[in-house]
């Protein structure tokens, strides 16, 4: 009996170790309710549990009211300098009221004095009948709940819709997210095990900054130079684009030496589609793990990662799924590693759900990419990512992409048409489409680079409302198969509109 009392009032500390950490919304009153509640509940318990009649003398008082003192108390009492420890408090505000310590009265005069309690209506406190478990027949549901887990998830501050909503009117002021380079990380520290024969990995030599970064970084964290281990596939003399014939070349040539093949879906500077299945194909018949950043190619792009037989890729959110700056990245492990590739890094999200909160510590991993995840997903990065798939799920990617490809044949034909170069007119202003004529080998971007300075184009464009993206002498124009049917431009409005 006493070992089952003890671990009561463990789980007790427990209770109030997440109270006191999450005070704002908290109030003395609530306190005083919280230990009423656990006294009854654990009387409960007891009596149900003990079959010791030694024991059945062992009671909890309820807690007692008595009138409170018509005259007002000292108010001095909820200086925190009157008083060095709580209990001394509770004595002197008891004393005040002439009832114990222990009494509701002690609460109320607390809630009532308390300086911070306007705190309190800063929050969103959920309502009884609000929350699933609750039973209705015991409890008043129009109540606030007792929140005790602000450990866990704190409550939601009442102006966290007002600040979303205001981020949602500022869609140019898009920025890189690391979601993706975070689940890139995470797929080589499992993908990439380099050994003395084979320890290259092999990606275009003008892939995304952070890619370089992350595979450069990989390399040198497995005590590998970069210089020795990366290997960067350039476009021919002359040319802006990788031939995909070339790209399966260089595979079948060094293919015995490569442990990963990690390029782009779509290229993120020339627009190119590449073409996965094929470069898929050669990498894993030399034995090669093949990834893929998906980032521009997710929602540009029909993507059949799994047909293809793609070990793993990645890929953001932000750009043609239109979840808003920073929004959730993607990972994506074919299931015929399901039982093979293990997670290097573990975190609780990566527990099977039936044993997650058994918390033993003994970790039961879910297989496949689910055991990757680390940490719950950000709610309020969830909501406009459901938002915007809410859309997809509107039509078909097969739909978008045949709309897609007309937006961007048609803005191709317009630009050929009037900028074209012209040997008869040398002084004319033109523009020269880097990314590939054929629509097999692109997505819905077209780059773009112009013979007058590229900063006078961006300026002017962007007087007239066009957003556009411009990187080094280049200006990228995404022609979107979306609900607008106006070509636009990168980062900013265009992807809103993009698929």
């Amino acid at each position: 009996m006493k070992r089952y009392i003890s671990s009561l009032c463990s789980c007790s500390l427990l209770f109030f170790a997440s109270l006191f950490s999450y005070i704002f919304p908290f109030s003395p009153l609530n306190s005083f309710r919280l230990i009423s509640l656990f006294l009854y509940i654990f009387e409960d318990i007891v009596y149900s549990l003990d079959e010791d009649p030694e024991n059945q003398n062992f009671a909890f008082s309820p807690p007692h009211f008595c009138e409170v003192s018509a005259r007002p108390p000292d108010p001095s009492v909820m200086d925190p300098l009157v008083g060095s420890t709580a209990r001394e408090t509770l004595e002197r505000v008891s004393a005040s009221l002439g009832c114990g310590p222990t009494d509701a009265e002690v609460a109320a005069h607390l809630d009532q004095h308390d300086a911070l309690r306007h705190l309190r209506d800063q929050f969103l406190v959920p309502k009884i009948k609000d929350l699933p478990p609750s039973d209705l027949s015991l409890v008043d549901g129009a109540e606030e709940c007792i929140y005790l887990v602000g450990n866990s998830l704190g409550l939601q501050p009442k102006t966290a819709r007002k600040y979303v909503e205001e981020e949602l009117d500022k869609w140019a002021k898009v920025a890189l997210m690391n979601g993706l380079t975070v689940n890139l990380h995470l797929l080589l520290l499992s993908f990439y095990k380099p050994t003395s024969g084979r320890h290259k990995i092999l990606l275009e030599e003008k892939a995304f900054p952070s890619d370089h970064y992350a595979v450069e970084s990989q390399i040198r964290l497995q005590g590998l130079d970069p210089q020795k281990s990366m290997l960067l596939l350039s476009p021919r003399p002359g040319e802006e684009t990788l031939r995909t014939d070339d790209i399966l070349e260089a595979i079948e040539k060094e293919g015995d030496s490569i442990a990963v093949v990690m390029f782009s879906g779509v290229q993120y500077y020339t627009g190119q589609l590449f073409d996965m299945a094929a470069i898929t194909e050669a990498g894993q018949r030399k034995g090669c793990y093949v990834g893929f950043d998906c980032a521009h190619a997710a929602g540009n792009a029909e993507l059949k990662l799994h047909d293809w037989g793609v070990d793993f890729a990645c890929w953001c959110s932000y750009k043609y799924i239109n979840s808003g700056a920073g929004g959730l990245a993607g990972a994506f492990i074919h299931e015929k590693h399901r039982d093979t590739i293990q997670p290097a890094l573990l975190g609780w999200w990566g527990h099977d759900l039936k044993t997650r909160f058994q918390m033993n510590n003994v970790m039961e991993l879910q297989p496949g990419v689910s055991g990757f995840r680390l940490s719950n997903q950000p709610i309020l990065l969830v909501c406009p990512l459901q938002a915007s798939l809410e859309v997809f799920n509107m039509t078909s990617m097969q739909a978008l992409r045949r709309k897609s490809l007309l937006l961007t044949g048609y803005l191709e034909y317009l630009i050929q048409h009037y900028y074209s170069k012209d040997a008869a007119q040398p002084h004319k202003a033109h523009v020269h489409i880097v990314t590939p004529s054929d629509p097999q080998q692109r997505g819905c971007q077209l780059s773009l680079s112009f013979s007058v300075p590229i900063l006078k184009i961006f300026r002017e464009l962007e007087k007239r409302g066009v957003a556009v993206r411009g990187v080094s002498n280049c200006v990228s124009i995404t022609a979107h198969a979306h609900a607008f049917i106006l070509p636009c431009g990168g980062r900013g409005l265009g992807d809103r509109f993009g698929l």
